[in-house]
């Protein structure tokens, strides 16, 4: 796994609903190394902090391999890096393949997967429809936040190295699913209560589905 695009947003406003609201979602390539901090990427407007930014929500990651599939379903919208909200567009990200509280090495900072993106209605603005939502949860590739375990520099060209693999847990893929499937599966419901990856208040919400 490879960086390819580092992004960063200013605030903008959008209309949703008659109502002005600033997102931090239009973001765009920087060409320039970005520094992730505990809660946040440096310089990146995070303006719902409730839903975003945070201990478990510091940088989101985005797998260049899907954008041909949405660059087929939305042609005409004006595609750059950073389209789905990434700090850090990422070549090669394999949601089947990482696993909530895997811990990465990249550049000079310590990451640790912690859990996907749930998409709201300021990504279907973006996208020109609130459609693209179930879209995007029924395709099942949704990127990773992440937790920033050590603070630092990342930069186009930076590998992604796995330092820990996580024990007993599940895939992001798995966990997206799971969050958002009517019927849960049980065995991965354990899996992420049990999670220290995962924040309380997530992991509270599942383990109401337990049987």
């Amino acid at each position: 796994m490879q960086i390819l695009s580092t992004n960063i947003a200013k605030p903008t406003t959008i209309i949703f609903n008659g109502q002005q609201v600033i997102t931090g979602i239009y973001k765009t390539p920087t060409n320039q190394p970005i520094y992730l901090g505990k809660e946040t990427v440096e310089g990146d407007e995070v303006s719902d902090r409730k839903h975003h930014g945070g201990e478990f929500k510091a940088c989101y990651l985005f797998s260049e391999n899907q954008y041909p599939y949405w660059k087929k379903l939305y042609p005409h919208l004006d595609w750059d890096y950073g389209m789905f909200g990434e700090n850090l567009t990422v070549k090669n990200l394999d949601e089947t393949q990482i696993y909530i509280g895997d811990i990465y090495k990249i550049g000079n900072a310590l990451v640790q997967i912690t859990q996907p993106r749930e998409p709201c209605f300021k990504f279907g603005v973006k996208f020109g429809t609130q459609n693209v939502l179930k879209q995007f949860i029924n395709h099942g590739y949704p990127g990773t936040y992440t937790r920033v375990l050590e603070e630092g520099f990342v930069k186009n060209g930076d590998e992604l190295k796995l330092i820990e693999k996580a024990q007993n847990s599940l895939t992001t893929f798995q966990f997206f699913n799971l969050f958002f499937s009517k019927e849960k599966n049980q065995e991965h419901l354990k899996l992420a209560i049990e999670n220290e990856a995962l924040p309380i208040s997530k992991r509270k919400k599942l383990k109401a589905f337990l049987t």
